[in-house]
């Protein structure tokens, strides 16, 4: 049973993301499963640190566009998450290529939602493990 209460149109999203720090770090939504959110990112010139790593900022980028956005389409209408916290635990360096993020919920609930997000290098090797908190809350109504 698909946890999914908006619709996801992964090619509507990414490409309303191209002016935002998604387009800057080159992150694209890839794929929706039942219960599951999936992007990747490349790892380049723009997700590097200076000795030539994936920066673990541009992992946490993307472990927390995959959490906001699948907890954003797992909300009624009316209502939005924002984040309130995110760690990770960066576990293996990567230098190029992809990484793939995969974001699934730990806890769907009425007024938070916990997602764990999983980053793989492209040898499918765990990169990073993250864990977002969402906070449920109203959408501001459009002025």
């Amino acid at each position: 049973m698909s946890i999914w209460k908006q619709p996801l149109d992964l090619d509507r999203l990414t490409g309303g993301s191209r002016q935002t720090l998604l387009g800057a770090l080159g992150i694209e939504l890839t794929e929706a499963g039942e219960d599951f959110l999936r992007g990747t990112m490349p790892v380049d010139q723009r997700t590097l640190q200076p000795f030539g790593l994936l920066h673990g900022g541009a992992s946490v980028a993307l472990a927390e566009t995959l959490g906001s956005v699948a907890g954003n389409h797992c909300v009624a209408d009316g209502a939005m998450v924002v984040g309130l916290e995110i760690n990770a635990n960066h576990l293996r360096a990567v230098t190029e290529g992809r990484v793939t993020g995969t974001a699934r919920p730990l806890h769907i609930g009425r007024s938070t939602q916990v997602w764990e997000i999983r980053i793989e290098d492209e040898r499918a090797r765990l990169v990073c493990v993250s864990r977002i908190t969402l906070a449920v809350v109203p959408r501001p109504a459009a002025s």
